[in-house]
């Protein structure tokens, strides 16, 4: 369903939210001691829900977009990421092609840095060597920047579809996905439900479930959630919310709540990410990469 969202905050209630964001700089420490409370690694959403944990940021901050017309990603987020960029850069960080980040053991041998120190050593590199510039950008292999196919997906997702488009897809996606009778039925006053389905696991246990898909470029909070859950309670064993935007710290925690029906969260991230694994109006081109092992030759 499509939901044509402006951020609640007033203009002057979102100035003063943005003052309140720490500068990516002033997140190094956090993020370090992130990854430290989770045990030396964690991807990204793991390492996001922990600083937001430690800094006890509030669902205000975490609501604010970075740029909703290209992508789903949070201020909070994009600041993150320039702050694993850095500290990378600097030695303390390293990331696999999964996007998992660990610290180094150089990390692990300092417990506390000055931020300053990290930002002009990363600038002298740009001074001294223009080439590195290129490496400065988030990585697009982590998962820091979104690249042009996901910026192009956000605005087609959000902006340039239908909403009944957009219906089919989570359809099309879901059947691709293992789920079988998979229906949309959305309607307007029954509470937010946009289809249901029923998801085969292995071949033997099958779940009844109930979806519901937003159009979304802002956060879903956990009002949703709890509307979502109660539209869904005594006819389905599982929901599934999807949505083409994020879910705030409350969303997620109502969603897991105990002694509730559980639902599974979605966000725009994790729907790119499975379209592109589907293939699903998403082609991925291999180059191929030739090189000549010299070494090889010389000692024939």
């Amino acid at each position: 369903m499509y939901y044509n969202i402006f951020n609640p905050l007033n203009i002057k209630n979102i100035a003063i939210c943005m003052k309140n964001i720490p500068t990516f700089d002033e997140l190094m420490n956090p993020l370090l001691n992130a990854l430290n409370q989770l045990g030396g690694s964690g991807s990204i959403h793991e390492i996001y829900e922990k600083v937001v944990e430690l800094e006890n940021i509030s669902d205000e901050i975490l609501a604010l977009s970075h740029n909703s017309d290209k992508s789903n990603q949070t201020e909070v987020g994009y600041r993150l990421a320039w702050a694993r960029t850095y500290l990378k850069k600097y030695g303390l960080l390293e990331n696999s092609s999964r996007g998992i980040w660990t610290l180094t053991a150089k990390a692990k041998e300092t417990k506390q840095i000055i931020s300053q120190d990290v930002l002009k050593y990363v600038r002298q590199l740009d001074k001294e060597n223009i080439a590195i510039k290129k490496e400065y950008k988030l990585d697009t292999e982590s998962g820091d920047n979104l690249d042009l196919w996901q910026e192009t997906l956000h605005q087609l997702l959000t902006q340039d579809i239908t909403p009944d488009a957009f219906e089919r897809l989570t359809q099309r996606l879901l059947r691709e996905s293992g789920f079988v009778h998979v229906e949309v039925t959305g309607r307007t006053g029954d509470g937010g439900i946009d289809g249901k389905g029923i998801a085969k696991i292995h071949g033997f246990m099958s779940f009844h479930v109930i979806f519901q898909c937003k159009k979304y470029r802002g956060s879903v909070g956990a009002p949703e959630i709890r509307d979502f859950r109660g539209a869904m309670v005594g006819r389905a064993d599982k929901g599934l919310f999807i949505t083409t935007g994020t879910f705030t710290t409350a969303a997620v925690n109502e969603a897991t709540r105990d002694g509730a029906p559980p639902i599974d969260l979605v966000d725009g991230e994790q729907l790119a990410a499975k379209l592109k694994e589907l293939s699903l109006g998403i082609k991925t081109e291999m180059v191929e990469k030739v090189t000549v092992d010299k070494e090889w030759f010389l000692k024939l």
